[in-house]
């Protein structure tokens, strides 16, 4: 039953954990990157995900543009400034992008100095895990296990408790 997840739904949203990360960060061997990469193995067994840096905001948007599917990547950054949602509500984001059939969905962790208003505009959703700001490889461990949670709250999976 290949292309069928452990939920019966068909694999049809890819979901990218994208960072701009300047090629001077040392994350690839942290403790926090190996987190990061746990969730995301986690995450894969209902959804293809996967994480991506890129040099620079403009990179991240060049990459977007370039992508070839039916429809665009949807793309939701992180940003303090944004919209909070509890788990469960990211869930139902999430669940409903999936539903409608959407191909690719981007989560962004931004540049030191924010998003661009290009960037802000160009964002189905603007995303906060509240005021404070995070390390990048923080972010990233966070933003990976909050789209695991989502996904096994989709599930049914006992892992999110409700608290």
């Amino acid at each position: 039953m290949q292309g069928i997840t452990q939920i019966g739904y068909p694999r049809k949203v890819k979901l990218y954990l994208a960072a701009i990360a300047p090629t001077r960060s040392r994350a690839k061997s942290s403790p926090a990157a190996a987190l990061a990469a746990d969730y995301l193995a986690r995450a894969a067994h209902y959804l293809s995900c996967q994480s991506q840096s890129h040099p620079s905001e403009a990179a991240l948007l060049d990459w977007l543009d370039r992508q070839s599917a039916r429809s665009a990547p949807v793309l939701i950054l992180l940003d303090s400034r944004g919209k909070q949602l509890s788990s469960e509500d990211f869930a139902a984001h999430l669940g409903r992008l999936r539903d409608s059939g959407t191909q690719s969905v981007v989560l962004a962790i931004g540049p030191h100095d924010g998003w661009s208003a290009a960037a802000r505009a160009r964002a189905s959703l603007i995303l906060s895990f509240g005021n404070i700001t995070l390390p990048h490889e923080l972010a990233r461990v966070v933003l990976a296990e909050q789209i695991y949670r989502a996904l096994t709250i989709l599930a049914g999976h006992p892992y999110h408790s409700g608290h």
